[in-house]
């Protein structure tokens, strides 16, 4: 579990295909002295495992299914990117609860300097979007951001000059991918709901009533 709250950045210096699934090799730009083999690490907002250290340099795993659902596979030797470590129990949850399990993609259509931020407008389709409400939360390349304005295939987040400082996000630009991650709450309202409609209906449809025991000759 994550906060969004981006520590640094780090550096891609390999990343490498083994069939389908794929490894990095990331220089981190800040000290990370307690990182250990088997650590969660975010990297753009998708969870990896640390399977070595050596040098500085993490090495991270990265499965056909993570490379399906984000935009991981198309980093490359060079590329910049954010890093957090996992959330330890005891640590303030300064941004909201974020799994580092990315839903999907989302596409930078323009950004706009506003005094001394940025507005970022993100499109998303709708499948993602229907998570997406004013106020509420969301991971936009594993950082922590508040919806000023949500639309039917897009919405609006602001970077401020601390966000712009610590991650990569202003280095992206229109046309350009990011990760997305929804609210975590929202999935878990939705899928509760859903699960209790189909419940009742489920109920309502095999319920034993008097047209059908009449139907069958038990109602004398």
């Amino acid at each position: 579990m994550f906060t969004g709250l981006i520590e640094g950045t780090g550096t891609i210096k390999a990343a490498t295909f083994t069939g389908r699934d794929m490894k990095l090799s990331v220089l981190p730009l800040f000290e990370m002295p307690d990182c250990r083999t088997g650590d969660s690490v975010s990297v753009n907002g998708v969870c990896l495992t640390v399977t070595g250290i050596k040098d500085g340099l993490l090495s991270l795993y990265v499965s056909e299914e993570t490379i399906s659902a984000s935009g991981i596979g198309q980093l490359g030797q060079g590329d910049e990117v954010n890093l957090e470590r996992a959330l330890r129990l005891g640590d303030r949850l300064g941004g909201h609860m974020v799994s580092g399990h990315v839903d999907g993609v989302g596409r930078i259509l323009k950004v706009d300097k506003v005094q001394r931020s940025w507005l970022l407008r993100i499109g998303v389709d709708e499948g993602l979007a229907r998570y997406t409400i004013e106020k509420g939360s969301i991971a936009v390349n594993g950082i922590s951001l508040t919806i000023n304005r949500s639309f039917n295939t897009s919405f609006e987040v602001n970077i401020i000059p601390e966000t712009a400082g610590v991650t990569t996000i202003l280095k992206k630009k229109a046309g350009d991918i990011v990760n997305i991650e929804t609210d975590l709450i929202a999935k878990y309202v939705e899928s509760f709901i859903t699960k209790e409609r189909i419940s009742e209906k489920d109920t309502a449809s095999s319920s034993i009533d008097r047209e059908m025991l009449e139907k069958y000759g038990f109602g004398n």
